[in-house]
């Protein structure tokens, strides 16, 4: 990482555990058919493409979520437990790990993001660590849904980089997704893929971060 000047991390399943399984059987106990090409880590149903680039409204999705159970009577209450079940917490030690790299690096957060996820995770970070948000941690925290765009889009990608004049060879981009991997490295970033096995501490230790 010698020539890294900014990073760039996704924030679930990189700095925040979410539990992808977890969700699929809440989507199976709304009475969702079908749930695999509903939803999943690599494909997705449009509607939560939709949800994420901020496109339609919290009541909008869940309304969607009561066609696709076809069961009108669902709740608001019942659908935001089962979609925010996928939401873990934040891992051990990495909030002090990104004030460390924001005292080497420029650093931001790129999440794909919603509504109802961004207030559970608002709310969380408040209950637990007493702070408002991700801003203290980055120069910038980029949601989704808040830009009306989202990765693996190179829109995204670019925006990024043009707001802050970033060059792309100086940046290190680290992603769960390998979707979004692929689209970071098009546009010359370096970027890796944090694998479910690994950690961020373990792949910046590797790439030549000695903390």
């Amino acid at each position: 990482m010698r020539n890294i000047r900014n990073i760039v991390l996704d924030y679930g399943n990189v700095l925040f555990d979410i539990d992808f399984p977890k969700l699929r059987q809440s989507f199976i106990d709304l009475g969702i058919p079908d749930v695999d090409t509903f939803y999943g880590h690599r494909a997705q149903h449009v509607l939560f493409d939709a949800f994420d680039k901020g496109i339609i409204t919290a009541a909008q999705f869940r309304n969607e979520l009561r066609n696709a159970a076809h069961n009108r009577e669902l709740s608001d209450e019942a659908i935001d437990a089962a979609w925010n079940s996928l939401l873990i917490g934040v891992r051990p030690n990495h909030h002090e790990l990104l004030l460390q790299l924001k005292g080497q690096y420029r650093t931001f957060l790129l999440s794909n993001n919603n509504e109802i996820h961004y207030q559970w995770i608002m709310d969380y970070l408040n209950r637990e660590f007493g702070i408002n948000g991700n801003s203290a941690f980055f120069e910038k925290d980029y949601y989704s849904h808040l830009m009306r765009m989202r990765k693996p889009d190179d829109e995204i990608f670019q925006f990024v980089l043009d707001t802050h004049g970033l060059n792309p060879a100086e940046t290190l981009f680290v992603d769960d997704s390998p979707q979004h991997i692929e689209t970071a490295k098009k546009l010359g970033i370096q970027a890796h893929l944090l694998a479910q096995s690994d950690t961020l501490p373990s792949l910046l230790a590797r790439l030549g971060h000695t903390g």
